[in-house]
């Protein structure tokens, strides 16, 4: 079985509906990590001081069949098209382990 990451850097407030929305495509679970991001437009001040924007970095480690679905559901449901929401890209991953549970628990009998 082939694998993949799939990492999105998201405004805090569409996470939970980015992680439903890849559980209803079959993803069993994901690691969300909080943290800051830079970008040309996100560093606002207020009364001279500068307020950093708070980004959640999620990753998601799926069956190769299930990244296109996941992808769609990440834009969607993360409103990448609109500017600043976020960002998902995909990396290949060449070696797995303690998951298999997780994978046999999912596939049908």
């Amino acid at each position: 079985m082939n694998f993949k990451v799939v990492i999105a850097a998201l405004k805090p407030d569409v996470t939970d509906a980015v992680v439903d929305a890849a559980k209803e495509c079959g993803i069993s679970g994901a690691t969300i990590v909080p943290g800051r991001g830079t970008g040309v437009h996100e560093a606002k001040t207020f009364l001279g001081l500068t307020l950093e924007t708070q980004t959640d970095v999620v990753i998601f480690l799926t069956e190769d069949e299930l990244v296109d679905p996941v992808m769609a559901a990440i834009h969607t449901a993360g409103r990448l098209d609109e500017h600043g929401t976020g960002v998902v890209f995909v990396i290949p991953v060449e070696q797995v382990a303690g998951i298999k549970e997780a994978i046999v628990r999912r596939e049908p009998h």
